[in-house]
């Protein structure tokens, strides 16, 4: 009785440290414990070997600047061990925040639009109370100021030339000898032949230029070209009440 009861008790030991196997492992297509071990341990494994991502630092970024800008000779092919040096680097110290940016390191190019250190020697010191006063004075001023007189050239007035009949009708002078305001009609005109008065006044860069055409074409008492539709005498948009005001 004793040898059978014994070997009961060791049974369930050895059943009570075995591993238990997960719920979930039949819910995820393997057929036995083992294979869900070994899928296991794969997927431990790539994700062991997969690098860390890069941990930025300013340390680093100063030992690669310093690196640029002092560069080490190359080991020469063949040397001993001896002969090259196995003291570790030393560390780069960090950049100062106010380093100026006109002093581009090594390798990195200088832009146009950055401002180097000015020097004072070279900069003007006209708003400077006391550097001008120390230097000038009464009688330098005077002296300036007659030398700048004596440069000083009147130009005399000379009469306007007179304006020859043959350049055309004189836009300003009719708008003189007119005194309707714009919109009044006066002249007759007919709708017969009636054009667009935008599209004819296209064909012109300015409302001057139109007015001095439309009078010299026979305006104001006719419009050949279809330019006064209202027979004010005025055309595209052109105004005689500016110059009206300016005589007055």
């Amino acid at each position: 009785m004793f040898r059978p009861t014994a070997l009961l008790c060791l049974s369930a030991a050895l059943a009570a440290c075995a591993p238990q196997v997960p719920d979930s492992a039949a819910g995820v297509g393997f057929g036995n414990y083992g294979d869900y071990i070994r899928q296991r341990e794969a997927q431990a494994a790539a994700a062991s070997r997969q690098p860390a991502a890069p941990v930025f630092s300013t340390d680093r970024v100063g030992a690669a600047i310093s690196a640029a800008e002092n560069p080490q000779p190359a080991p020469v092919v063949g040397a001993p061990l001896n002969a090259m040096s196995t003291q570790p680097a030393a560390s780069a110290a960090p950049l100062p925040a106010n380093r100026p940016r006109g002093n581009a390191p090594a390798g990195i190019q200088e832009q146009s639009g950055e401002m180097g250190i000015v020097d004072p020697a070279t900069m003007s010191d006209e708003q400077d109370f006391s550097a001008v006063a120390s230097r000038e004075t009464i009688e330098s001023d005077a002296d300036r100021l007659a030398r700048q007189r004596a440069q000083y050239e009147v130009v005399a007035p000379t009469s306007l030339p007179e304006r020859s009949a043959e350049t055309g009708p004189n836009i300003v002078q009719y708008a003189l000898n007119t005194s309707h305001a714009p919109g009044t009609q006066l002249y007759k005109r007919s709708r017969l032949f009636a054009r667009d008065p935008n599209v004819a006044c296209s064909k012109y860069g300015s409302a001057d230029l139109a007015q001095e055409a439309f009078l010299a074409a026979g305006g104001p008492e006719r419009d050949r070209q279809g330019l006064d539709p209202d027979g004010d005498g005025f055309v595209c948009g052109w105004d005689p009440r500016p110059f009206r005001t300016a005589l007055r």
